[in-house]
């Protein structure tokens, strides 16, 4: 597995890179074939350490886990026990998901961008924006490759919870529907399913 690791305004030991790569292997080897990447980032918030762990365990299977702590080796220990935690509780229906992936066809491909508004907000825009073109109210920060899989709804709430997204689009396995679950203000699952 591909580990980086790195630090937010923090000097990193040696060791504590060691234990780290060392930590995730074992993680990911207990519960992955091959696990392919994870991104590892401390950084130090007034008085507390902080660590941000990023797997990407396997095809379309983000995981995400934070940690907080006195000091930096507490903080990852915080955060790989919420990764692995994670991993317990769905192991079964990972392992459920995956093997009926096997026979699916391929996820569709999409483009995912992050926005963001610039000063003056849309009143700026000088008439209509043409098809495709976002416009002079917003800028492109940040443009990532993503997957649109054909999932059933309870998959579809398991990746958003597993990568700890707000948000997950999907295409609906019952009905071929491109559908979207979403985490809402009061903490409960909202689904979209377009009526047709």
């Amino acid at each position: 597995m591909d580990i980086t690791v790195s630090g937010k305004q923090v000097e990193l030991s040696d060791a504590l890179r060691t234990r780290v790569a060392l930590h995730l292997d074992a993680i990911a080897s207990k519960y992955f074939d091959h696990a392919q990447e994870a991104h590892v980032t401390f950084s130090r918030a007034r008085s507390f350490f902080t660590c941000d762990i990023n797997v990407h365990a396997a095809r379309g299977l983000s995981l995400r886990g934070e940690g907080e702590a006195a000091d930096a080796h507490a903080a990852f220990d915080d955060a790989a026990e919420h990764i692995a935690k994670r991993l317990r509780r769905y192991r079964r229906r990972v392992s459920d998901h995956a093997r009926a992936l096997a026979g699916r066809e391929r996820p569709e491909a999409a483009r995912q961008y992050v926005l963001a508004e610039t000063e003056g907000g849309a009143a700026d825009a000088a008439g209509p924006v043409p098809d495709g073109e976002i416009g002079p109210f917003a800028t492109i920060v940040a443009e990532h490759a993503a997957e649109i899989s054909l999932l059933s709804v309870s998959e579809a709430v398991m990746r958003m919870d597993l990568a700890d997204q707000t948000v997950l689009m999907f295409r609906n396995s019952a009905n071929g529907a491109l559908n979207v679950v979403y985490r809402r203000p009061d903490g409960h699952i909202g689904w979209i399913d377009p009526a047709k």
